[in-house]
């Protein structure tokens, strides 16, 4: 099993909005694509951030490395220019792929 993890540090002054957005609308398309069997979003507490400034890690689950690459590649620039533009200079984003080790 593979995680493809989304961290967001989003400004606090649109953090409903763009939770929301995530939740009806942003994270179906990412589950829609096929290439994904779950998700898992978070919300960091501690530490704390900036007054300004929340946290959050949203973590996708692939079957197998060649799900998450045909993603990247085929999905992934369409869905992250959607992000970018709704939410342009109100967040920062990185991206990390993990395996589940047993």
């Amino acid at each position: 099993m593979i995680i493809y993890s989304v961290t967001v540090i989003i400004k606090r002054e649109v953090e409903a909005e763009w939770l929301n957005w995530m939740n009806t609308s942003h994270i179906k398309d990412v589950i829609a694509t096929g290439y994904f069997e779950d998700y898992k979003i978070q919300k960091l507490l501690i530490p704390e951030g900036s007054q300004d400034e929340i946290t959050y890690l949203i973590n996708y689950s692939a079957a197998d490395m060649d799900s998450y690459q045909t993603y990247v590649k085929t999905e992934a620039p369409r869905l992250q220019k959607e992000h970018s533009d709704r939410f342009s200079e109100r967040f920062k984003a990185s991206r990390a792929v993990y395996q589940i080790i047993d």
